[in-house]
């Protein structure tokens, strides 16, 4: 049975990773760096990849909340707990980058959410196994993603790409604890699943 506080305080952190902006505990990666001089397309191609990716973190930030919410062993929660904090970095560095490009984030963050959320929850009641390899299989399909738009930022935005390779080292670093707690590669359908779902999700945010 699912503890009311506990349920309580998820709402509350839900609300907040919507609609307050994300404290970092870590210093951006791009910090220190020289603004770079960018064409106007350009700015406007790391404004809307780098959106992507603050979606994807609060995509994230559901995720876990909601896998933390229903895990059966209290060491599964702060496993999760501990990888949401993290990505809170994440949240906070992309949203500072965006702002810097003179961008905005995705309106439509709200929907990314509450999707999410229900996965992640539904994940969680599975079991802790389950909720592992799905945990891998998540952070595997972000750093492939990374990878992709490290390849499609403007050659010399620097600071954009600082972000995104931090980034993609956290979230490789995630699958390796999955799989070290038990985690299991995921079914091929469920997997493709997963990714029609992120690119639904990232060619909307591209735009929206």
């Amino acid at each position: 049975m699912l503890d009311l506080d506990r349920i309580i305080a998820q709402f509350d952190q839900g609300l907040r990773t919507l609609f307050a902006p994300a404290h970092a505990e870590r210093e951006s990666p791009a910090q220190g760096i020289a603004e770079p001089v960018l064409e106007q397309d350009e700015r406007a191609r790391s404004a809307a990849l780098m959106r992507i990716n603050h979606s994807g973190e609060v995509c994230a930030q559901a995720l876990y909340q909601g896998q933390a919410l229903t895990a059966r062993s209290e060491e599964t929660r702060r496993t999760l707990q501990a990888a949401s904090a993290e990505e809170v970095d994440h949240l906070a560095w992309t949203s500072q980058r965006i702002a810097e490009l003179g961008g905005r984030t995705s309106l439509l963050n709200p929907l990314w959410y509450a999707g999410s959320f229900t996965i992640g929850a539904i994940a969680g009641l599975l079991g802790d196994k389950p909720s592992y390899s799905f945990l891998a299989e998540t952070e595997q399909q972000v750093t492939r993603h990374l990878d992709r738009h490290l390849m499609q930022l403007p050659e010399n935005d620097l600071k954009s790409r600082k972000v995104l390779v931090e980034m993609r080292e956290d979230e490789a670093k995630h699958a390796t604890t999955a799989f070290a707690k038990g985690a299991s590669p995921m079914p091929a359908a469920i997997s493709f699943v997963m990714r029609l779902a992120s690119k639904v999700m990232t060619r909307t945010s591209f735009w929206i």
